[in-house]
């Protein structure tokens, strides 16, 4: 693993994602996030780019089956081209729920799917260079029309970097195989990701002929922070409420598999049947909320997080709110 590097998530255009990205840039952070909530992910980085000079910008996520693969590679050109080679395509598949019912779109194969999505877009972005003719068929896409018209031609930064978010195993080796970086889920624990994730990554690398120093591992882990007890506690509360809402879900059931909690997922899940969500977060003891979450105060979290993440990932995303106490050295 390379040196770790310092991130944070910057709110949507209409609260101000450039001055809150000029801020992190100021204080030294090395990245930038946009989320996609109920927001456009993209809409925020034309204005980033034009409040900083230097710090890396991307999406963490952006959702990738709700937009075709062309759509998405004319924006992520766009923005390569605008920023001066700092943007990066950061790619997630949402759910089946959120894609069939609040999109109208197909759920189907979302992993073969999201395998397709990255293949097409290294070959558009090759085209868009001049170094390849529109030629792409596969399960889910097919490409095969490119005039001059509608081909932005080359630029001087055309390899874009995509992350994609990986929870399940085949997701996780395809960031190996095909991509720049891995966006972990908060749902996580640096022991799970030393013993499970890292190990899937190399695999999928060693697939595609790379290694695992060729994919950023990006943690967003829990953070408990604040400047007195009162704060800190009332940081944990929120924490327990989150790990309590994940840990209800039976898809991220692998990672207390993982420590021994099982029947606390188990039980976690019953009772969310009911809406029981107080009842559920008494279930998450102190032990859970430090192996899941970074804790210390503000001044001492960047030591934490180092002490934490150090070896284990190649970026760690920390709260902007705090940066000024930990970064500003």
């Amino acid at each position: 693993m390379s040196d770790l590097r310092i991130d944070a998530m910057v709110p949507k255009l209409a609260n101000d994602s450039g001055e809150a990205a000029a801020r992190a840039e100021e204080l030294g952070f090395d990245g930038v996030w946009t989320p996609e909530m109920d927001n456009d992910a993209f809409l925020p980085h034309p204005v980033i780019a034009n409040r900083t000079e230097e710090i890396q910008q991307g999406t963490r996520i952006a959702l990738s089956f709700t937009r075709s693969p062309m759509a998405l590679a004319y924006t992520a050109w766009d923005l390569a081209q605008y920023t001066d080679g700092r943007f990066v395509l950061g790619l997630g598949t949402q759910v089946k729920g959120h894609n069939e019912r609040r999109f109208s779109i197909d759920w189907e194969s979302p992993g073969p799917r999201l395998r397709e999505v990255v293949e097409s877009l290294r070959h558009i972005f090759d085209v868009f260079q001049g170094e390849a003719d529109l030629d792409y068929e596969g399960d889910h896409y097919s490409f095969s029309l490119m005039t001059d018209n509608f081909n932005p031609g080359p630029i001087d930064h055309p390899d874009v970097p995509i992350y994609i978010a990986g929870v399940n195993e085949y997701n996780i080796r395809l960031a190996g195989e095909l991509c720049d970086g891995l966006d972990m889920h908060v749902f996580n624990t640096p022991g799970y990701t030393d013993d499970v994730i890292a190990p899937t990554v190399a695999e999928g690398a060693d697939r595609g002929e790379r290694s695992l120093e060729d994919v950023a591992l990006s943690a967003s882990p829990f953070v408990v922070t604040g400047e007195t007890e009162d704060e800190r506690e009332q940081s944990r509360r929120e924490v327990r409420r989150r790990i309590a809402f994940y840990g209800s879900t039976r898809t991220y059931h692998d990672v207390l598999e993982h420590h021994g909690w099982k029947s606390v997922g188990e039980e976690l899940h019953e009772l969310s049947k009911d809406g029981k969500w107080e009842e559920m977060a008494d279930l998450v003891t102190d032990e859970m909320v430090s192996t899941f979450a970074i804790e210390a105060p503000p001044e001492e979290l960047l030591a934490e997080a180092r002490a934490v993440y150090g070896g284990i990932a190649d970026r760690v995303v920390l709260p902007l709110d705090h940066g000024e106490a930990f970064l500003n050295e």
